[in-house]
């Protein structure tokens, strides 16, 4: 009943007639007719609007058909759909490059999400067309309509603002109009009561009261002006500096947990009409052609992941330096060089010998043993040897007088044994500790006790 209310144009005060027509087919040999078609508007024998008052304007009612079409997903009309919420941003926007069909939102546990290509499956049992995760391009096409908006947000921002700030001297300009006025009619009742024969009881009677009125009027119009101010308050006033930092900070406002997925989904069918999707099996990509609503269409490809890929995956550069330095240091010295190349945890945390342990299981490399690792030093360890500070070889690796390696960067130093034996090593090491000592102490230094007069 109500969708019949709805999609009648009767509601929006407009006359139709021939909105249905009557079909007839072969059926078996004989001619089978079957009225109540629904038929296009405009192959409608009449429509007359504005026949009569509607409840609705037309274009209200226009706009509610294309949502109720919109609405209609996977149906007869094979469109996208309006944004009504859910966890993904696409849904009803993606349709396959293969067959055509829109793509459908498949929900799992743990707010696990997938796009894919059922309907002919479901119609015909035929092998699904494409399927991938929602994550990679719901993000890709976030930043691509931030990107797009970003650069007239600011101009948007501030002509919202001035529109604003000029409302509300509009309003004010129309009170103290209006104040004027109300002043002139007191004025004039007041004229034309004094004007009055005294003696003439009732017309006085009327024309006072008349006065009474609009003095009454003047009064409201004086309080609502005192109240508002006579000048426009700074509500309406246009911040220039905090709307380029609201316009500047739109992935922020985006992804913030706040911002509700129906509101973002609007905005997206705003700026785009489809996407095309497809899958590239030899690059393993996933291909979008996003068509803009101006016209225009951009390529966007990304990576498909791979079984146990996941947002929370430890990154490659944290297991190339895992995998270069296992066996041959401990996980404690691992995770060290992972801190000091500030590399993370795919959670963010920062590296622990328990971490680096847990990732050299799951990568299955070797543990650390003393018995098989080569016959190295480190810096501490030859600094102990020689009977110095190991600032003293690490300058000397720096000017080059003493060959060290490094795994990789930030990683400890490892040394040759036989190497540190040698007398040139360590009348070099001398010479350093030497001109250390014999360097000049700085005069900027007082060794008297501050005097406070008075204290």
């Amino acid at each position: 009943m109500v969708l019949s209310i709805v999609r009648s144009p009767f509601y929006a005060g407009a006359y139709a007639f021939g909105r249905r027509e009557t079909r007839t087919r072969v059926v078996d040999g004989r001619a089978t007719r079957t009225p109540g078609h629904e038929k296009p508007m405009e192959q409608w024998t009449a429509l007359i609007r504005d026949h009569h008052l509607g409840y609705i304007p037309w274009e209200h009612f226009e706009r509610n058909q294309r949502c109720l079409e919109e609405n209609a997903h996977m149906k007869g009309t094979i469109a996208r759909k309006a944004g009504r919420g859910g966890r993904c941003l696409l849904a009803g926007l993606l349709r396959c490059a293969r067959c055509g069909r829109m793509l459908h939102v498949v929900y799992g546990r743990g707010g696990y999400a997938r796009y894919e290509c059922r309907q002919a499956n479901r119609a015909e049992a035929a092998p699904r067309c494409i399927g991938f995760s929602a994550r990679h391009p719901d993000e890709t096409v976030s930043a691509a309509i931030l990107t797009v908006v970003q650069g007239s947000a600011l101009a948007a921002a501030i002509e919202a603002g001035d529109l604003a700030e000029q409302h509300q001297h509009d309003q004010h300009r129309a009170l103290a109009l209006e104040l004027e006025q109300a002043t002139y009619q007191a004025a004039l009742a007041a004229r034309r009561y004094e004007a009055v024969d005294p003696d003439n009881r009732l017309v006085a009677a009327e024309l006072e009261a008349r006065w009474n009125v609009a003095l009454e009027r003047v009064t409201e119009l004086e309080g609502r002006l005192q109240t508002q101010g006579h000048v426009p308050p700074r509500a309406g006033h246009v911040d220039r500096d905090t709307l380029e930092s609201l316009a500047t900070d739109l992935p922020r406002v985006w992804d913030a947990p706040s911002s509700e997925m129906r509101v973002k989904q609007r905005i997206a069918r705003l700026l785009i009409h489809e996407i095309i999707a497809n899958t590239d099996d030899d690059t393993r990509e996933i291909v979008l052609v996003i068509y803009w609503a101006g016209g225009r269409h951009s390529e966007v490809r990304m990576p498909r992941p791979k079984a146990g890929d996941h947002r929370h995956r430890t990154g490659p550069d944290a297991e190339g330096v895992v995998r270069r330095m296992a066996g041959a240091w401990p996980d404690h010295d691992i995770a060290a060089s992972l801190n000091r190349l500030r590399l993370r945890t795919g959670a963010g945390n920062t590296w622990t010998a328990s971490r680096v342990a847990s990732l050299r299981q799951r990568l299955r490399l070797v543990d650390y043993d003393e018995t098989r690792a080569t016959p190295m030093l480190t810096l501490n360890q030859a600094a102990d040897r020689l009977g110095v500070g190991s600032w003293v070889l690490r300058r000397l690796i720096t000017r080059g007088l003493l060959e060290a390696t490094q795994v990789v960067p930030c990683a400890p130093w490892q040394l040759d044994p036989s190497v540190l034996d040698t007398d040139a090593i360590r009348n070099a090491a001398k010479e350093v500790v030497e001109g250390r000592t014999r360097r000049p102490r700085s005069g900027i230094g007082d060794v008297h006790t501050l005097e406070i007069p008075g204290i």
